[in-house]
């Protein structure tokens, strides 16, 4: 699709921006794999006053996000792993550009939501959920977790694409568990709320 195209579909739903205060989320994928699709569409969106937010992992050049840094309202940026080596093995990349990502960007200033996927027996432990929250801590302007957890909704979508679902073997957090990690970010002086929504 075009800019244009693309602004078309957004612009239809105009009036529920308005009256939910609500935007456009940008998603993916990965939206800053298409830098200049992105930025046009986020500059088209800022002239007509529209909330703009980018759903990233922070995998791209610094200069990518900063190009569109002043035209986005809100990222909700994924933190997933803390520990380098565990983020490859379960991601295939590295964090540390991510992570440096993120502090530079809270750094200048950009409107950020951490989003923090709970996966079982992965990244839930006692650990990388410490580790992480330290790491949030520590960034300015950064004072707000969203805790995603695990569900099995990509299941299906792999199967009808003929794939392997490599967490098969996960299962979804329980309830318990969300409560006790949200608690322990908590008392870092961090607010955290649970789902996507």
């Amino acid at each position: 699709m075009s800019v244009k195209e693309v602004l078309e579909e957004i612009e239809k739903d105009a009036v529920f921006y308005s009256e939910s205060g609500g935007g456009v989320t940008f998603s993916g994928g990965e939206p800053l794999k298409q830098p200049e699709f992105l930025n046009a569409l986020v500059t088209e969106c800022k002239k007509k006053g529209i909330h703009t937010t980018v759903e990233t992992c922070g995998s791209a050049p610094y200069r990518v996000i900063n190009r569109v840094r002043d035209k986005v309202d809100l990222f909700l940026y994924d933190v997933k792993i803390m520990d380098d080596r565990k983020h490859r093995k379960y991601t295939g990349a590295s964090n540390v550009q991510i992570l440096a990502n993120l502090r530079k960007l809270a750094e200048d200033g950009g409107g950020i939501v951490i989003g923090f996927p709970i996966m079982p027996g992965i990244n839930d432990d006692h650990e990388n959920v410490t580790r992480t929250a330290e790491f949030i801590q520590s960034l300015p302007n950064v004072k707000r977790v969203k805790l995603l957890p695990y569900h099995r909704g990509g299941v299906e979508k792999y199967n009808s694409l003929g794939k392997p679902y490599k967490l098969g073997r996960v299962k979804p957090p329980s309830d318990e568990r969300i409560g006790s990690i949200k608690r322990k970010i908590e008392a870092f002086g961090i607010t955290v709320g649970v789902g996507g929504g």
